[in-house]
């Protein structure tokens, strides 16, 4: 979650977020979207590993993170099993 809102800080600034988090019997879900937004004077910094570290991270707990446009912004929908 707290990488996802770094992201959305520094590509979308002023952008609304959404965040869900639902406990299934077998699957903890994690889905942040933003309405999108113009891109920040961050926007360009850093090495860009964010999303691929954060997918790294998930699939060592047997996860998945997935990341894209949205409706509106964009998406990250992170799930990890229970």
């Amino acid at each position: 979650a707290q990488e996802a809102l770094t992201n959305v800080r520094k590509h979308a600034p002023g952008a609304k977020v959404r965040i869900r988090l639902d406990y299934g019997e077998h699957e903890v879900t994690l889905d942040v979207r933003d309405s999108g937004g113009k891109p920040g004077e961050l926007s360009g910094s850093g090495a860009g590993y964010g999303l691929l570290g954060m997918r790294e991270r998930a699939e060592l707990l047997g996860g998945s993170l997935e990341a894209g446009p949205g409706e509106e912004g964009f998406v990250v929908t992170l799930r990890v099993p229970v």
